[in-house]
């Protein structure tokens, strides 16, 4: 049967249409498709609960593609490795607590069991503001397409609902700083702003960011780096057993508040 070229575009712009608009009232949009906010997604969406991921760029992942300099390889702690066994993801041990993967097989379990828990995932586009109640609580989110961000067209947006948002955008800090420009020093620090990442200590960062996995303004979580960002704690390199943690801690928050909503 010969193939129809138009029909092939039909299809495309059909079934993303109705995926974007069956998808515009959700229960929990993470801004950032990296390994936090595609775990995150996993486990809000493995409870049952609407979520949609919005990444900036082509693909997911966001660090952990690149291993460290390049080099295709992680290494996670012990106390993140259920987590590995449950996306499937191949690991061995190198040494007492220091446990090695592949960051692309990574990456590629994450995206993959992150959809097929039925998350929703889109790349490519931006997020330049956020949608508040009369009050100033975050109730959504304003989306475009990089391509328009990068372009700087003059294309205005569409808006998207959640009862919560996730800032997974890594050491941008990207939502936590659009509540900043737009509402003010508000957010749920000693300071009311960002505080700021500190230099590398891996000890201390990986501590710190399940623990920084929390509100940060009123229906918006940070995951992830942004989390040690806005709370200044350390950064840390390719050590990804924390960031997995994280995301996990911040769904379980969200699906506690969930349940009682």
């Amino acid at each position: 049967m010969p193939l129809d070229d138009l029909i092939v575009s039909k299809a495309i712009i059909d079934e993303y249409s109705k995926d974007l608009i069956n998808n515009l009232n959700v229960d929990v949009a993470i801004v950032g498709g990296g390994p936090a906010g595609l775990v995150a997604a996993y486990y809000l969406a493995k409870e049952g609960y609407k979520v949609n991921v919005y990444e900036r760029k082509l693909s997911f992942g966001g660090g952990m593609w690149g291993g460290g300099i390049m080099f295709n390889k992680i290494v996670v702690q012990e106390e993140s490795l259920p987590i590995l066994d449950e996306f499937r993801i191949k690991y061995k041990k190198y040494q007492e607590n220091y446990y090695i993967a592949d960051s692309t097989h990574c990456v590629g379990s994450l995206v993959y069991h992150s959809s097929l828990a039925g998350a929703n995932l889109y790349n490519l586009i931006s997020v330049e503001d956020i949608k508040v109640t009369a009050d100033n609580k975050v109730c959504g989110l304003v989306i475009n397409w990089t391509s328009v961000e990068i372009a700087r067209f003059h294309v205005d947006p569409i808006t998207i609902g959640s009862k919560f948002v996730i800032d997974a955008t890594g050491h941008g800090c990207e939502v936590a700083k659009i509540v900043l420009q737009r509402i003010g020093k508000v957010l749920f620090t000693k300071t009311g702003d960002i505080i700021g990442e500190g230099s590398m200590n891996a000890e201390t960062a990986e501590k710190d960011v399940a623990h920084n996995a929390k509100e940060i303004y009123h229906n918006v979580y940070a995951t992830g780096m942004s989390g040690n960002g806005i709370f200044g704690s350390k950064r840390m390199g390719p050590i990804f057993g924390g960031m997995l943690l994280s995301g996990k801690k911040a769904a379980l928050d969200i699906i506690e508040k969930l349940k009682k909503a």
